[in-house]
């Protein structure tokens, strides 16, 4: 039987599989540390990691290890009994971020619902709200994941077209507007501000240096929730472990996921204290998988790499050398580099036809992986465990790309 070609693949995807995504044209089929290897077997620097899932580099031993070793033990319980486990990474998870209790979950959009769930709750049992009144302010470019209820906050046509009707009970306002959250934080019904301390879908948008300081005060003020959606910009990303952290803010619910399981396992965390989380009760949420053996022991070796070998430092450092770099980079196609730590973006003046996208094609035949955004912005997102001398071979690569275009 002759060998698949990728041109195969692509094909089998595209007859039996769903329409929902539009993938640059590469076959993956081995991934270690920074690099990724096609079915053709050419390597190539993943500077997208998963949207961030892989933050701890493809395949970790360690994580694997963890995965491997649970998984000849016991799988899943569901929460109908005790696990062994679960109570073990409940305190080492709690106690690595300073929460009293978190709800586990599986994926970012799960985590997005459950602090929602959460916000309602409270807003009923704890400030007072009538019944089916709650509001929860949300930002406009968010992206909080693809359920109805979390579209139902979208701003992007692409994520609502076609699926209404839509959930009630939000209220957007422009992203990095404190006197806008501050005019609808006046609404005794407003339970909670859910915010992205970073925007990454839309382009890695860093708010201004204090929003999120003076948003969380807001919040305080007016006894509303303060809800940091750190799927995306959490677990060291930014130069942090949380990207709140720039900012010294402890937010009152804290949402987390893709790199918690270094991308090894759907794995996602919702954080609160007591006076939060206790308002849901046995039987009003839940999740057959959330908090399974095998995602606890995950996610335990997951977090565990992040400080044995020092990613945030790695990040915050390595991501000045790649914002100087790419601005050293003489391109009328550049109008801008922008991030925080290892997330960054560029984002793209069309020239001569050519579009982000064809950068992104180019530079994957040269080796080096990324995906465009909001059609003109590129964000790059390099495995945290990427060396100075990895960083600035991925560069030199980039160049030649940009000089092509030239």
């Amino acid at each position: 039987m002759a060998k698949m070609t990728s041109q195969d693949y692509m094909q089998k995807e595209d007859k039996y599989g769903a329409h929902n995504y539009h993938p640059l044209p590469v076959v993956l089929e081995r991934g270690e540390g920074v690099h990724v290897w096609d079915v053709e077997g050419k390597q190539y620097y993943d500077f997208l990691s998963a949207y961030s899932a892989v933050n701890q580099g493809h395949c970790h031993p360690k994580i694997v290890g963890a995965m491997h070793e649970q998984a000849q033990k016991l799988t899943l319980t569901s929460r109908a009994f005790y696990n062994n486990i679960l109570g073990e990474y409940e305190e080492y998870v709690t106690k690595y971020f300073g929460f009293d209790k978190v709800l586990p979950m599986n994926t970012g959009a799960e985590a997005d619902e459950t602090a929602i769930k959460l916000a309602r709750k409270w807003g009923y049992m704890k400030k007072g709200i009538a019944e089916d009144q709650a509001k929860i302010i949300c930002c406009n470019e968010n992206f909080h994941g693809r359920t109805i209820t979390i579209v139902s906050m979208s701003t992007d046509p692409d994520a609502y077209n076609g699926f209404g009707p839509f959930t009630p009970g939000f209220v957007k306002i422009p992203y990095n507007d404190l006197e806008t959250l501050e005019n609808e934080l006046k609404d005794s019904n407003v339970a909670a501000f859910l915010v992205e301390p970073i925007q990454g879908e839309a382009g890695v948008y860093v708010p201004e240096e204090g929003y999120l300081k003076k948003a969380s005060e807001l919040c305080k003020k007016y006894n509303v929730l303060f809800i940091a959606d750190e799927v995306q910009t959490g677990i060291a990303r930014t130069g942090k472990m949380l990207a709140c952290d720039h900012e010294g803010v402890k937010p009152d619910i804290l949402i987390l996921g893709k790199a918690i399981s270094g991308g090894v396992f759907p794995v996602s965390a919702v954080l609160a204290n007591d006076d939060i989380m206790l308002c849901i009760k046995p039987g009003e949420h839940g999740s057959t998988f959330g908090g399974n053996p095998i995602a606890c022991k995950v996610a335990m070796a997951a977090l565990d790499v992040i400080k044995d070998e020092n990613l945030e430092e790695n990040a915050e450092r390595l991501g000045k050398i790649f914002r100087d770099e790419f601005n050293s980079i003489q391109s009328d196609m550049i109008e801008l580099v922008r991030g925080k730590g290892l997330l960054n973006a560029v984002v793209i003046k069309n020239k001569e036809g050519k579009t982000a996208w064809d950068v992104c094609v180019a530079m994957a035949e040269n080796g080096v992986l990324a995906k465009p955004t909001h059609g003109n912005i590129i964000r790059f997102a390099p495995p945290l465990v990427i060396t100075e001398e990895q960083l600035r071979d991925a560069m030199n690569k980039i160049k030649e790309v940009f000089k092509k275009f030239e």
